[in-house]
C-alpha cells in the first residue's frame, strides 16, 4: 500500500501554513526530525529565518517556502 506518512508535508500543506510555523513543522518540510531541527535552530544553522519570542521559536513561512523553491500561485483575476 503506497501512501504518504503523516509526517510528510505536501506542497499544498506548505502553501496553507500561517505566516509563521513551529520548528517541528518546518523540520518536517526539510525531512528532519524534531530533535535535529531544534539543534540546528539553537546553533544558528537552520536553513531559513527563525525568530525567537521569549522561549518559543517560530519559523518564517515565506522564507521556508523560498528556501524550498515553492511559490504561492498568483491569482490573475485579483491582479486585473
Amino acid at each position: 500500500m503506497a501512501s504518504t506518512t503523516p509526517q510528510e508535508l505536501t506542497v499544498g500543506d506548505l502553501l496553507n501554513l500561517p505566516p509563521t510555523t513551529d520548528v517541528e513543522t518546518a523540520g518536517k518540510a526539510f525531512g528532519i526530525g524534531r530533535t535535529k531541527a531544534y539543534e540546528l535552530v539553537r546553533g544558528g544553522a537552520f536553513p531559513c529565518k527563525v525568530v525567537r519570542a521569549g522561549r518559543v521559536y517560530r519559523v518564517v513561512t515565506a522564507d521556508l517556502r523560498r528556501v524550498l523553491g515553492i511559490e504561492a500561485p498568483t491569482d490573475q483575476a485579483t491582479a486585473a
